[in-house]
């Protein structure tokens, strides 16, 4: 038997990368889906391909979240994947000395308000049955300081540590409502393309961005799908409050170093 069957899922930032991959997965192992995102378009695309509803969603939004909670009032799984890095307009300062509190603040009401509004959502969508997985994407970037990205980091840090204070409140309410994060290293989603290029040096590139990942290459969004289709499964009923890295043993490397 699939290992999501018969449990109603959310996905937010679904569109494209990471979202869709978990969407699809979820879809695979039997779940009923709804995909959100705030791009429309893509989100629209991906969810008909899956044979899925799409809801636009904001995520940062507590009125989206709100009007969101009126048309899907319970659900059994959320996973809070929306994120941004703030270089998506391109290339502007995000050190500590230099950033601008807006790009700050800009990179603060996705990835970590988004979050706090998702948890949220998804505690008032689950107590009533009393359980539930809320799967929290974190980063890399949240266990170690990212000079360059430092809105970033500091977001997916306070993802980190605010799943365990859900997970934490809800088992203290009683409720075998789980709530852990995952933490991606360097997974080849669009996002990098920019980056990477399509030159006859693409995979010359692709090798010098992940030197320094003990496996020696790009994780892949179906190698976390599949991790989130663990936490989403009752074979993961006795994990709350987690951070499980998937990094190629990034996180490992760096630990070991003196």
């Amino acid at each position: 038997m699939p290992r999501l069957s018969g449990k109603h899922c959310v996905v937010t930032g679904a569109a494209r990368g990471i979202g869709a991959a978990i969407a699809r997965a979820f879809v695979t192992e039997g779940a009923q889906v709804i995909l959100t995102d705030i791009d429309a378009a893509t989100g629209e695309a991906t969810a008909a391909a899956l044979g899925m509803p799409f809801h636009r969603l904001d995520v940062a939004s507590e009125a989206d979240w709100q009007a969101f909670a009126e048309i899907c009032p319970e659900t059994d799984v959320v996973v809070n994947n929306a994120g941004i890095t703030g270089f998506e307009a391109g290339p502007v300062p995000h050190d500590p000395e230099t950033a601008a509190l807006a790009d700050w603040r800009a990179v603060m009401a996705v990835n970590l308000d988004g979050v706090f509004l998702g948890c949220r959502y998804a505690i008032g969508a689950m107590k009533g049955r009393g359980t539930g997985s809320i799967i929290n994407n974190s980063s890399h970037s949240g266990l170690v300081g990212i000079p360059a990205a430092a809105a970033y980091a500091a977001s997916k840090a306070g993802v980190r540590n605010h799943s365990k204070s859900v997970a934490l409140y809800c088992a203290g309410q009683g409720w075998a409502i789980r709530c852990n994060s995952i933490h991606p290293g360097a997974i080849l989603t669009p996002m990098w393309e920019a980056v990477i290029g399509d030159g006859p040096d693409r995979e010359a590139r692709m090798a010098r961005l992940v030197a320094d990942t003990p496996l020696r290459r790009f994780g892949a969004p179906e190698e976390v799908a599949a991790l989130a289709v663990l936490l989403a499964s009752d074979e993961a009923g006795y994990i709350t409050g987690a951070e499980l890295t998937i990094d190629g043993g990034l996180l490992a490397g760096t630990a070991a170093r003196p």
